[in-house]
């Protein structure tokens, strides 16, 4: 394949930079993250989202099958637009790639956190406000459900974890290049729940009303607190200063008392969905 380097050693420099993205220091630092994966990294590609460097394993592309010749056509388009691309020794490779779970392609892509007031949703449509949230294999999950449902997008506040963690991009599948999606304080997210008039549906386990029963048509806002700690006491005073906020429940009928935070994502969303496909 023209236009493609081959790097047999783990210590190159290239591969050495690769592999400290998996730091959140150093993807904060650079700007950058890694993209575990060929259908993420075309989803990032169809997005805009600048793909600096794909790295491969050099055995993917030797296969001599129908998908290491489709792989070769991909990975040469992308060298003849400036990404600059490279063959990997199975000892290099496994330095950058994704734990058990690698396909043989990794890339380094131009993505980071984008601000509140940079990022448009669109109004008629509910949105998640997502508060805390702590593993990244939730919030990538969160914003597949999200970009499923045809939700407006995801505002992340407070969060534990970063966005353009490569566990965030992997569990969803790579939707995050084009969901609207934005970071921000709570309250940041209080002060444009209110500004831009949106209700806000909050999930708790104490919920004034069943899930089914509050309004999630139109420019909701959908806020999920962290895994551990819920939502904070800021929400409350927000609604006491005039901010409207209903609470809903999901029941548990088992001897768990809450349930797994994209889990109740997903609840909220597709009774969103129902709710809006069966409007008059």
């Amino acid at each position: 394949m023209s236009g493609i380097e081959s790097i047999t050693s783990p210590a190159n420099p290239r591969v050495k930079e690769a592999a400290a993205l998996r730091d959140a220091d150093a993807r904060r630092a650079a700007g950058l993250t890694l993209v575990d994966g060929r259908r993420e990294l075309a989803r990032a590609e169809a997005a805009g989202i600048e793909i600096r460097d794909v790295f491969v394993a050099a055995a993917a592309t030797a296969a001599g099958d129908a998908g290491a010749a489709a792989l070769a056509s991909w990975l040469s388009r992308l060298a003849a637009r400036g990404t600059r691309v490279a063959a990997l020794s199975e000892r290099a490779f496994d330095r950058v790639a994704f734990g058990s779970r690698d396909e043989g392609v990794v890339g380094i892509v131009r993505f980071g956190p984008r601000p509140l007031a940079a990022t448009s949703f669109a109004a008629d449509r509910p949105l998640f406000v997502i508060e805390g949230v702590e593993k990244p294999g939730n919030l990538g999950a969160i914003v597949r459900t999200a970009d499923a449902a045809g939700l407006g997008g995801v505002l992340v506040c407070d969060a534990r974890t970063d966005v353009a963690n490569p566990a965030v991009i992997r569990a969803s599948l790579g939707t995050v290049f084009a969901m609207p999606l934005a970071t921000a304080t709570t309250a940041a997210a209080i002060d444009w729940c209110r500004t831009h008039g949106r209700r806000v549906v909050a999930a708790t386990p104490e919920g004034g009303r069943a899930w089914h029963e509050a309004d999630l048509r139109g420019g909701v806002a959908i806020l999920l607190g962290s895994e551990a700690h819920g939502i904070s006491p800021a929400w409350s005073a927000a609604a006491a200063a005039g901010l409207t906020i209903e609470t809903v429940r999901l029941p548990m009928h088992g001897s768990a008392d809450s349930l797994n935070l994209s889990a109740t994502a997903a609840v909220l969303a597709y009774e969103a969905v129902r709710q809006r496909d069966s409007r008059p």
